[in-house]
């Protein structure tokens, strides 16, 4: 919608209509400043939305990385405990029984466990949240 006045668009035109003896709206040069203004803007928002959805891409990128860390982490950690028990019950049975050994050991980590869950907040949930915090809080450096 454009109007009689200077080709204003009609927002423009009821501006200066409210403020007639103000010339800073009245001039093309003006109008031309502003259009090239809103046209700067535009190409701002365009690249504000661009930049943000790199830095999404790069949070989920890091937080997916640690994900396959931490899985990583725990088979290796799994098979090592799985094998070092194994290794306990063997070097145990010659002493006390296989049967005696296995009963010895599932209770070790059993207590193992119990800690674990008794302890859980401060050994696991702290941390994880840490990291996680770190990872998508972090202030941009760029």
């Amino acid at each position: 919608m454009t109007g009689s006045f200077c080709g204003c668009p009609l927002f423009l035109q009821i501006i200066v209509s409210f403020y007639p003896s103000y010339p800073m709206l009245s001039s093309d040069k003006n109008v031309a400043t502003l259009t090239e203004l809103i046209a700067q803007l535009k190409v701002y928002i365009e690249l504000k939305k661009d930049y943000l959805k790199a830095d999404l891409v790069e949070k989920i990128v890091r937080l997916t990385t640690a994900l396959a860390v931490a899985v990583t982490l725990l088979i290796l950690t799994v098979a090592v405990i799985f094998y070092l028990t194994l290794a306990l019950v063997h070097w145990m049975a010659p002493v006390t029984g296989l049967a005696a050994a296995f009963g010895i050991v599932g209770l070790a980590l059993l207590a193992l466990l119990i800690l674990v869950v008794l302890f859980r907040k401060a050994w696991i949930e702290r941390p994880l949240v840490r990291v996680l915090a770190e990872i998508l809080l972090e202030e941009d450096t760029h």
